[in-house]
C-alpha cells in the first residue's frame, strides 16, 4: 500500500509539472510573475516553456536571456525583437528558440522594462549588485517551479549583459556550491559582448577604416577620442570615462555621416545623426543608436504592445511604466559602465567547470568582433594554451557557412557571418548552431 501511494504521489507530481503553464501572450504554456530579490526591488521574469515536441518539457534544457544596455528590456529586445515566439507586430516566428528550447526572459537589473523598485534608492549601482539580485531571482524561480532545478541551464546574454552574466553565473555557482541554492548550471554565452568596454572602444576606428566607412581623418579623429577614453579608464576615472566614450560615439557619427552602430550594413538617414546632437546630454549617453535607421517608429510600436495588450494579458500592476531603457538604470551605473570584467570571466574558466562561450556578429561595430577577440587574447587561465593551438574551424549548416568557431579547453568562440549585434535575429540558422553546440538540445 505504502509503495502504491508513493507511486501515486509521484504520478500527480509529473502531471503537475506538465500542466503548470497557463495562456498568455502569443503560442505556447508560459508563466510570468515578480520575485522580491530584496525588500523594495522587484525583478520580472517570462517564461516560454517549449513547443518542442517533447512528452515533457524538463527533457529540454533551459535558457535565460540577459539584455543589455544597462537599463535594457529582454521582454522587448530579445523576446519581441529577435527570437522570442512572436515579433513587435504579432506575427508568430518561424524561428524562435522555444520550439527547442525553454526560455526564461529577465527584465534586469530592477529598475529595466517591468522591474521596478519602490524608489531609486533600490537600484543597484554594481555588476556584483546585478548578479547578487539575479541569484535571489533563481531562488524564487526555482521556489515556484522546482521541476527546473535538475534542468540544464545555460545563461545566455548579450552587450552589456556580457557584462553582467559572468559575474552572475560566477556568483550563481558559488551558491550552488554552498548549497544554498539546487541548480544544473551547464553554460554562460556572452553575446556580442561589452566585457571589455574600452578594447571595443579602440577597435572603432581601424575597423570602420578597413570597411570604407570612414577615411583617414575620419580614423585619427576617433582614435584621439578613443585614446583619450582609454586614458580615463586607466586612470579608473570611470564617471569621465563614460562621458567620453559618449563623446566617442559622436566622433563616429560625424565622420561616418551616421553609421549604425548595431550593423555597419543597415540602411540610416543620412541626416538623421545629426539631430542626436539636440538631444539632452544624458540621453546621449543611453540612446538606442538605432534611431537612425528607417524604423524611427519601432520604439512606439513596442511602447504601445508592452503598455498595451502585453501589460493587460500579463496582469502588470498599473504603477509600473514600461520603457525600452531606463535612463535612471543606465545613469545609477555610470561609474561601472567602463568596467572590464575579464578577470570575471579568467575566474569562470580556472574555478568552475561551466563551459563559457562568445559569440559575435561581424557586421557589429558597438562591440565590434575585433575588439572582442582583443579583451579574448588578455584572457589568462590554466588552459589557455589548448584554445590558442586549437584549429579554427568553419560553421556549415545546409551546406553554407554561417560562421567559424574555435574552442579549446572550457571555452569556445563563435563568430557569426551576416550578423550583427543582434546575432540571433539576424543570423538565426548560425545561432542555431550555437544553441545545439552548448545545449546539446534534442
Amino acid at each position: 500500500m505504502a509503495a502504491a501511494i508513493r507511486s501515486l504521489a509521484i504520478i500527480l507530481t509529473l502531471c503537475a509539472a506538465l500542466t503548470q503553464g497557463k495562456p498568455g501572450y502569443g503560442p505556447g504554456e508560459q508563466d510570468w510573475g515578480y520575485i522580491d530579490v530584496r525588500p523594495g526591488a522587484h525583478m520580472f521574469y517570462w517564461l516560454y516553456y517549449t513547443t518542442a515536441n517533447v512528452t515533457n518539457y524538463v527533457e529540454r534544457p533551459l535558457a535565460i536571456w540577459l539584455q543589455g544596455g544597462p537599463g535594457a528590456s529582454s521582454i522587448r529586445y530579445g523576446n519581441f525583437d529577435e527570437f522570442g515566439p512572436v515579433d513587435l507586430y504579432g506575427n508568430y516566428r518561424n524561428w524562435t528558440w522555444v520550439k527547442d528550447m525553454n526560455v526564461l526572459f529577465i527584465d534586469n537589473p530592477v529598475g529595466a522594462g517591468y522591474s521596478y523598485v519602490d524608489n531609486n534608492a533600490y537600484l543597484t549601482a554594481t555588476n556584483q549588485e546585478i548578479a547578487s539580485d539575479l541569484v535571489e531571482l533563481m531562488k524564487g524561480f526555482y521556489a515556484k517551479h522546482p521541476e527546473f532545478e535538475t534542468v540544464p541551464l545555460h545563461i545566455f546574454s548579450e552587450s552589456y549583459g556580457g557584462k553582467m552574466a559572468p559575474e552572475f553565473a560566477l556568483e550563481l555557482y558559488y551558491a550552488i556550491q554552498r548549497k544554498e541554492i539546487k541548480s544544473n548550471l551547464t553554460s554562460v554565452s556572452l553575446g556580442d559582448p561589452w566585457t571589455s568596454p574600452i578594447d571595443s572602444v579602440l577597435s572603432w576606428a581601424p575597423f570602420l577604416l578597413q570597411l570604407g566607412i570612414i577615411d583617414h581623418d575620419g580614423h585619427d579623429q576617433i582614435m584621439k577620442a578613443a585614446n583619450f577614453t582609454a586614458e580615463l579608464v586607466e586612470n579608473e576615472r570611470w564617471a569621465q570615462a563614460t562621458t567620453q566614450w559618449g563623446n566617442t560615439q559622436w566622433e563616429v557619427l560625424k565622420a561616418s555621416k551616421g553609421v549604425d552602430f548595431y550593423n555597419v550594413l543597415k540602411l540610416t538617414r543620412g541626416d538623421a545623426y545629426q539631430r542626436r546632437s539636440l538631444y539632452p546630454a544624458a540621453d546621449r549617453m543611453y540612446r538606442t543608436l538605432v534611431k537612425l535607421d528607417f524604423d524611427e517608429d519601432l520604439d512606439q510600436i513596442a511602447e504601445d504592445l508592452l503598455r498595451g495588450p502585453v501589460a493587460e494579458t500579463l496582469g502588470i500592476p498599473d504603477h509600473v511604466k514600461w520603457d525600452s531603457q531606463s535612463g535612471a538604470v543606465f545613469d545609477i551605473h555610470r561609474t561601472d559602465f567602463m568596467k572590464p570584467v575579464i578577470h570575471i570571466v579568467n575566474e569562470l574558466l580556472d574555478k568552475t567547470p561551466l563551459q563559457v562561450a562568445v559569440f559575435s556578429g561581424g557586421l557589429d561595430l558597438i562591440c565590434s568582433t575585433p575588439g572582442t577577440v582583443n579583451w579574448i587574447d588578455k584572457l589568462n587561465w590554466t588552459r589557455r594554451n589548448e584554445y590558442l593551438a586549437a584549429p579554427r574551424t568553419g560553421i556549415n549548416v545546409d551546406r553554407v557557412l554561417e560562421g567559424y568557431e574555435k574552442t579549446g579547453g572550457n571555452f569556445t568562440m563563435f563568430w557569426i557571418n551576416r550578423s550583427g549585434h543582434m546575432a540571433p535575429a539576424d543570423n538565426p540558422a548560425g545561432m542555431s548552431h550555437v544553441l545545439r553546440s552548448l545545449t546539446n538540445f534534442g
